[in-house]
Formats: C-alpha cells, sequence, structure tokens
C-alpha cells in the first residue's frame, strides 16, 4: 500500500489544521491506520492510531483532548483533526498503516509495515 500525506503548513499557537492521508494500492480496510510525528533532534513518536473500522482510536497522552484520529473507508483516507496546537507540536507527520498481528500493541504505535512521506506542521507560538 502507497500512504500519501498531506494538509501540513504554518499556522499560530491556538490554531487548528486537518492532516489528510490518502491510501492506494492495497485494500484499505485491512489496515489499522496510524499518525506520527518526528521533531527536529527527537525520535519518532506515536499520536494517534484508527482501528480497521474506525470504531476504535488511540491517543498519545500529549495530544489527548486536541486531536482527533478519523478515517472513511469509502475514500481510502484517514484524517487527523489537530485543534488548538502548540509550539511543541511542531513536527514532520507520518502516516502508517499497520496489518493486524497477533498480539502487538499497534494501538501504541508498534510494528506499523507501511509508512508514507512526512507532511511538516510548523506551529508559531
Amino acid at each position: 500500500v502507497q500512504l500519501q500525506a498531506s494538509g501540513g503548513g504554518l499556522v499560530q499557537a491556538g490554531d487548528s489544521l486537518r492532516l489528510s492521508c490518502a491510501a492506494s494500492g492495497g485494500t484499505f480496510t485491512t489496515y489499522n491506520m496510524g499518525w506520527f510525528r518526528q521533531a527536529l533532534g527527537k525520535e519518532r513518536e506515536f499520536v494517534a492510531g484508527v482501528s480497521l473500522s474506525g470504531v476504535s482510536s488511540y491517543y498519545a497522552d500529549s495530544v489527548k483532548g486536541r486531536f482527533t484520529i478519523s478515517r472513511d473507508n469509502a475514500k481510502n483516507t484517514v484524517y487527523l483533526q489537530m485543534n488548538n496546537l502548540k509550539s511543541e507540536d511542531t513536527a514532520v507527520y507520518y502516516c502508517a498503516a499497520d496489518v493486524p498481528k497477533y498480539g502487538t500493541v499497534w494501538y501504541r504505535g508498534v510494528g506499523f509495515d507501511y509508512w508514507g512521506k512526512g507532511t511538516l506542521v510548523t506551529v508559531s507560538s
């Protein structure tokens, strides 16, 4: 599966932004989907994940209450709605797909199989 993230940009603290990730070349409904981010000089971190059907979602503590992950299986697209952005949210954001595997804690960002190129989000304070 190929993943293409979009929607990044330069915003001010307190603003909102919605990222999109379009999937192609695979059966979208067979993947758990996730968003990750990597700030300059830091390791990549899990931001949010959504289950195959979209019923279940999971978040890093740092974004709970501010970010919402969702998916539209008819459009093969996963979204990340980011509200009340902070300067510490500045990073390159990546979407990823997880092939469900027994016993893995994908909902904590472990074991994702396919990655897209990132989209840069810059939050000015």
